[in-house]
């Protein structure tokens, strides 16, 4: 009896060690959950108290999938404010629900906007501070300050004092807020035309951040942080560095939640989703494990095929490469639907075929994956199939993006040129 339980204890001690090893692969500002909870369920395994830790991981999983994020995003009119939400949601100016560019601006409430493919995240359109006539205390009750996780404020001249007092405002009310300067790919090339001789794009960019922190200065503020951007070429200048910021100061179930919801403007962009839902993926699976969910003496059961296919429709979402925003891209480019979906690998997953049937292609994929490796099975005894198929879904989509991001980057060159 001594025994047995000497036994379960090592088992205990070493689920939580591999737990907690785990997290130890990511950096603070990209893992899915805090440290409190990794030491949490890690204390929880140590002392054989197995249902907590599960419990655990699985409110984690709730607070992943149900924390909202609401963003405020404020200017004068023909600022970029659309332009900007519209480039925040990942989705074009024509599209429906987008944005509408170039429209003056009338009203003195905000504007809701969902995001497409993360319904938790929603993007407020607040009329710019100058046009409202409030008080900036005024203005951010009015406008509910306290629903928003933090503020955007977007010109695209300089910031007036109006934007200046409101950031304070802000300051004083615990909330974040980010400076951000629009439209420099339109300075700059104004620039170039009107002084080709001595033009100097750095030296462009420095002059308008300057500008920037002068005016600040001269209203009383220290210099805050400023992103230069421009809303149609999101990967230059400092829209990646923006989002960066963004992420790192966000509480951890909302910077989840964010980075799924970015825009894939650099293969960087696209690796942090996927390593996010690795994790998630390893959370699910961690957790069943805990409750000995064994694998099914068939290889899928039909619950397990209908996740599956829940679970790639989701990634495909989240990476941009569904069925909607593939037809969309192969309407715009004006070719075939079926000549893009060549380039990828997702779209055929379910696609049946008279060479194998659906099982018999999963269980290849399994076997690929695992083979690819190292034989994970190995090192997760306990694992279903079902979560190294998930992982191999998430690898293809997660490749199917990256094409994807080098098909838009060949074909705005030559556009450009």
């Amino acid at each position: 009896m001594g025994q047995w339980f000497s036994s379960k204890n090592e088992q205990h001690q070493d689920l939580a060690s591999s737990f907690k090893e785990y997290f130890k692969k990511f950096k603070t500002g990209h893992k899915i959950i805090s440290e409190e909870i990794i030491t949490s369920v890690e204390l929880s395994m140590t002392k054989g108290n197995i249902q907590m830790a599960n419990s655990a991981i699985s409110e984690a999983l709730r607070e992943i999938d149900g924390t909202p994020l609401n963003v405020a995003v404020t200017g004068e009119s023909g600022a970029g404010k659309s332009s900007f939400i519209n480039a925040l949601r990942g989705i074009g100016h024509e599209e429906e629900g987008a944005a509408e560019i170039g429209v003056v601006e009338t009203t003195m409430w905000r504007h809701k906007y969902q995001h497409p493919s993360m319904p938790n995240v929603v993007i407020w359109d607040l009329p710019g501070i100058g046009t409202t006539n409030f008080p900036p205390k005024t203005y951010l009750e009015k406008m509910k300050f306290y629903e928003y996780d933090f503020f955007i404020i977007i010109s695209a001249t300089r910031f007036k004092k109006n934007d200046i007092d409101l950031a304070k405002a802000i300051s004083m009310m615990k909330k974040d807020f980010y400076f951000v300067r629009t439209k420099v790919d339109s300075d700059l090339r104004n620039e170039e035309n009107t002084k080709p001789r001595s033009f100097d794009r750095e030296k462009v960019l420095q002059n308008i951040r300057l500008n920037c922190v002068k005016h600040f200065k001269e209203n009383g503020m220290d210099e805050p942080p400023i992103f230069l951007i421009s809303n149609i070429d999101l990967s230059d200048y400092d829209f990646p560095i923006l989002m960066d910021k963004l992420i790192s100061d966000l509480p951890v179930y909302k910077r989840h939640t964010f980075m799924l919801s970015l825009p894939n403007i650099t293969d960087s962009t696209i690796e942090m989703k996927r390593q996010c839902l690795k994790q998630r993926i390893w959370l699910e699976a961690f957790a069943a494990d805990l409750l000995r969910i064994l694998p099914s003496l068939t290889f899928l059961l039909d619950s397990d095929l209908e996740t599956l296919k829940k679970c790639l429709k989701f990634y495909r979402t989240v990476f941009g490469v569904d069925d909607a925003a593939l037809q969309s891209l192969a309407k715009d480019w004006q070719m075939p639907l079926v000549e893009l979906e060549a380039m990828m690998k997702s779209p055929i997953v379910f696609k049946p075929t008279d060479e194998e049937t659906i099982h018999e292609r999963l269980s290849r994929y399994y076997h690929d994956y695992c083979s690819a490796n190292g034989h994970l099975l190995t090192n997760n005894r306990d694992l279903r199939e079902i979560s190294y198929l998930k992982y191999y879904f998430l690898d293809i989509v997660t490749e199917d993006a990256k094409t994807l991001l080098k098909e838009i980057c060949v074909r705005n060159k030559l556009v450009s040129n």
